[in-house]
């Protein structure tokens, strides 16, 4: 009986097969197509198991097949050109190419649920002294395999193992090939076109390209966008802005006169909470919440704290969630806006505007100063004062820091004696950075849980997060000693998502559920924005809105009018808010309805709906998108152009000159020193020169020699 089955073949069996099956006849094109096949079966593979592409119906998925093939015969038949040895290691070199190609994508992937960009490749210089221990907590062993056919083929070649063709191919055989894969690419293009119309011309999300063209094709793509985008500036004009002018002053809505000017003439703390999501407030591990001093706070009776609010960041994450705070501009769809329009932009900033109404502006960041190119941003912004990683002697202890910057704690005491010196009023931004990937602190700094989710990159961001809490409640009481607290308007918010929607069994379980929905890791973008102020009527604000509305709405608190101001941004407060969403990918939420991964959602109650099945949904859909769309545009070009440079008809700012600005440690110090006799309004100067510094307590292990597991004073009441 078992005679009827047949021996299965072993794999040198299989090897000498195909080896005379390519030695017989033409084995150069045997050995083009095989590096084809692998090409495009480590792609399709990586399609399904490391990218979240939304493939829906049978068209997507025939496209998501097929994709991969035109571009990997175009590439690889380029070695049909050549004859000998040569054709093969050039076949080799492409297989090779494309491979990185792949590898880098899905390192990216994995954390930013985007695609590479030439955008966020140019701005290495800017990013990477940081990156290395991310990308080592990112990779996972089965992300070299796509490399193993590489190592085999060049084996294969070294050890003679393969008959090498001498002669070659015909010039029309290999110029043919090459036509194919155009063909298909054309193929591919025209069904991809015909199940989305306008893919390239009215597409913000990367995922789109990727799945209907292919990874290759979106590189392209790319490259053409970025070259636009530096093109953009030479071709602009003034109309273009007047024509923009015009649209955001449809956009303006009046103002909230019980809160309007409330917060007039206060000092301000902008404190940026480092990939910090929503969830987090209130949340709780073996009955402890992971944020007392944060939950306080978001629950004070003089907070408003916005409970449905959204980071809107694209590629350029931070940079992108601090250009949305700081000019109510979005941040591009490709790379950072600050690392490339930056340095030479015009900017309506935030800094800028307070500083001509008598406010000394500070940017406080416990790491290198080119980092995000934040040492000449911020002087297009408008900031007096910039203290970097160059103002803090503890920066330069390694233990001190971790992977973006100095620790919380010692970050926010260290910066006390540069708060302590600012002439008042003042606006102070501080960038919080140990709630950052791979969310890994030092054994003595950790005094909470981790999740048990058995996700190693997830399990951490409690424990991260508990001491970024930690850190605040340190500084608040050092504050409110200093005389600080009561004389200052408080704003909070999370620059963009801690735990990206590539962990979603993780998520899954820190929400309490089987799996998650689309309009689960919709929910899951949301993070905080409070504003608390000493006679602030505050309370918990069911207000949708997003990052870029966060400049109007800090504005109408501070009674600055921004009736000129070119914003993307609508005030939160104002009684006409409508409360639309867009998100940087071209996605979109409001009260009513929300588009996530191209999926439908009634907001209130996460039921999927379709365009087919609710018309009251297909008339807002279409309104919605073309707003979306159109906000997304106006926000590029005002950048990508550098339009406000065209702007001369504003009264009320004028714009900065970059020429004033000088972020040298000895410069600034001089310049405070001075502050202290010409403008004696600082705490230090109103204390006749005593310091506060004695004031402010910490914990830190690294300065007091104890663990910070035995001396956690945090609260964990419930609520």
């Amino acid at each position: 009986m078992f005679n009827r089955f047949k021996k299965i073949p072993s794999l040198k069996t299989i090897w000498q097969k195909i080896k005379r099956t390519m030695d017989t006849s033409a084995p150069l094109v045997w050995f083009f197509v095989l590096n084809v096949v692998l090409v495009w079966f480590k792609t399709f593979v990586n399609y399904h198991m490391n990218f979240n592409l939304g493939a829906e119906g049978a068209t997507q998925q025939f496209l998501l097949f097929l994709n991969p093939i035109p571009t990997a015969i175009i590439f690889l038949s380029i070695a049909l050109y050549f004859r000998g040895v040569v054709s093969y290691w050039v076949a080799i070199a492409f297989n090779l190419i494309q491979s990185i190609w792949l590898f880098a994508n899905v390192l990216y992937y994995r954390e930013f649920s985007d695609f590479l960009s030439m955008g966020i490749l140019s701005s290495g210089s800017s990013t990477g002294n940081n990156l290395s221990k991310s990308i080592a907590a990112i990779i996972h062993w089965s992300d070299y395999m796509v490399f193993v056919d590489i190592i085999i083929l060049i084996l294969l070649v070294v050890f003679k193992q393969l008959t090498i063709d001498r002669k070659g191919v015909q010039k029309k055989f290999a110029i043919l090939t090459t036509i194919l894969g155009f063909a298909l690419m054309l193929v591919d293009f025209g069904i991809a076109s015909a199940d989305r119309s306008g893919l390239l011309t009215r597409s913000f999300d990367n995922n789109y390209i990727v799945k209907y063209l292919g990874l290759n094709e979106y590189a392209v793509f790319n490259a053409v966008q970025t070259y636009n985008q530096t093109e953009s500036r030479k071709r602009a004009k003034p109309a273009d802005l007047t024509k923009i002018k015009k649209f955001v002053a449809t956009q303006k809505l009046p103002d909230n006169i019980q809160y309007y000017g409330t917060q007039k003439g206060k000092n301000v703390f902008m404190i940026h909470l480092e990939s910090f999501q929503q969830f987090l407030i209130d949340y709780k591990v073996d009955n402890r919440e992971v944020t007392p001093n944060l939950n306080k706070f978001y629950h004070d009776q003089h907070t408003l704290s916005f409970d449905n609010f959204y980071n809107q960041v694209g590629q350029g994450k931070t940079s992108d969630a601090e250009m949305m705070q700081e000019n109510s501009l979005y941040g591009l769809a490709t790379g950072s806006a600050m690392v490339k329009y930056g340095t030479n932009n015009t900017f309506e900033s935030l800094p800028g505007i307070l500083d001509q109404r008598g406010y000394t502006t500070a940017a406080f960041h416990g790491d290198v100063a080119s980092f995000w190119n934040r040492d000449n941003t911020y002087k297009s912004f408008g900031y007096n004062y910039f203290f970097s990683k160059a103002y803090y002697p503890n920066a330069s202890k390694p233990n001190f820091n971790v992977g973006y910057g100095l620790k919380d704690k010692i970050f926010l005491q260290d910066s006390a004696k540069y708060i302590e010196q600012l002439p008042q009023p003042f606006y102070a931004k501080l960038i919080t950075v140990t709630n950052h990937y791979p969310y890994e602190i030092d054994k003595a700094n950790i005094s909470f849980p981790a999740t048990t989710t058995g996700d190693n990159t997830v399990d951490g961001y409690v424990q991260t997060a508990h001491y970024l809490d930690q850190a605040f409640g340190e500084l608040m009481t050092y504050l409110q000693k200093a005389g600080l607290y009561d004389n200052s308007v408080f704003v909070l918010y999370g620059d963009h998502y801690g735990i990206s929607e590539n962990h979603q069994p993780a998520i899954a379980q820190l929400l309490g559920k089987d799996k998650v929905t689309n309009y689960d890791l919709a929910q899951f973008q949301k993070v905080p924005f409070m504003i608390h102020g000493n006679n602030l009527k505050g309370g918990i604000n069911h207000t949708y809105g997003g990052e870029i509305d966060m400049l109007p709405t800090l504005l109408d608190l501070l009674g600055v009018p921004d009736d000129n101001m070119t914003m993307f941004g609508q005030d939160m407060l104002s009684p006409k808010y409508e409360g639309v969403v867009p998100m940087r990918n071209g996605n979109w939420i409001t009260p009513k309805y929300m588009k996530y991964n191209n999926q439908y959602f009634n907001t209130t109650n996460g039921q999927q709906v379709t365009l087919d099945s609710d018309s009251e949904l297909k008339k807002i859909a279409t309104t919605t998108q073309d707003y979306v769309n159109k906000v997304l545009s106006y926000s590029d070009a005002v950048i990508t152009g550098d339009l406000l440079r065209f702007d001369t008809g504003r009264s009320d700012f004028h714009p900065v000159n970059k020429k004033d600005f000088d972020y040298k440690k000895s410069t600034g110090l001089d310049r405070l020193k001075e502050a202290q006799k010409t403008n004696p309004s600082s705490v230090l100067a109103k204390n006749n020169g005593k310091s506060t510094l004695d004031m402010y307590k910490t914990d830190a292990p690294e300065l007091n020699g104890t663990s910070a597991a035995n001396n956690d004073n945090s609260s964990s009441s419930s609520k």
